[in-house]
């Protein structure tokens, strides 16, 4: 048996696209009560086991896989399923995680949300923010990667982002839904002719043997 070990899942997508493949589907949910000194109460809260985490994600990927656009990072579908070397870290003020590789033909960059990071410590929150799984907001933490440059585009700033990344590359598999694509934007630098840049956002991402 073959254990997949999970760096990243988005429960926001797992949970939006699983209500669209069973609409009967619904969380369950456990009645907490919290008692104080001088106070007791009780409110509903959501109860996300592990098991039940990666259960959800698990039937989400199989129902792509059998009847969705899931293509490869050369020939991107809807979504997007790959396994490559990859560097990671966060951008912007730490609220994004930003995935970034290339297969032969293609860069790669995948960024989300860092509360969806397994492991990921939230602080209290002091103010509302959309998630970095939104293409502005992404663009937005990645442009730090092209200062002062207005005409910079994402594709480009795909491009400078994983040639900032540092530390060890690391062989991943993820599922992601794509955000953008298109030619390299400096074919003049890149590899191969011909490439293409992927910018998307994943489901998931696992380390790979």
């Amino acid at each position: 048996m073959s254990f997949r070990y999970y760096l990243y899942i988005s429960d926001a997508k797992v949970d939006m696209l699983l209500s669209q493949i069973d609409p009967a589907w619904s969380r369950k949910r456990v009645t907490e009560f919290s008692v104080g000194l001088q106070v007791a109460g009780a409110k509903r809260s959501v109860e996300t086991t592990g098991a039940d985490r990666v259960a959800r994600l698990e039937r989400v990927v199989r129902h792509l896989e059998d009847h969705g656009d899931l293509g490869d990072v050369d020939e991107p579908g809807q979504y997007v399923h790959g396994v490559l070397p990859m560097q990671w870290g966060t951008v912007g003020s730490d609220d994004a995680v930003y995935f970034g590789g290339r297969s032969e033909r293609t860069v790669v960059g995948l960024g989300g949300s860092t509360g969806h990071a397994l492991g990921t410590v939230v602080a209290a929150p002091t103010e509302t923010r959309l998630s970095a799984s939104l293409l502005p907001v992404l663009v937005e933490r990645l442009a730090e990667f092209a200062p002062g440059d207005e005409a910079a585009d994402a594709l480009a700033m795909v491009v400078q982002a994983n040639a900032a990344l540092r530390g060890p590359a690391q062989r991943f598999e993820f599922v992601a839904k794509r955000m953008l694509h298109g030619p390299h934007p400096y074919p003049e630098l890149s590899p191969r002719g011909g490439m293409t840049v992927l910018l998307g956002s994943p489901l998931y991402v696992a380390m790979a043997d």
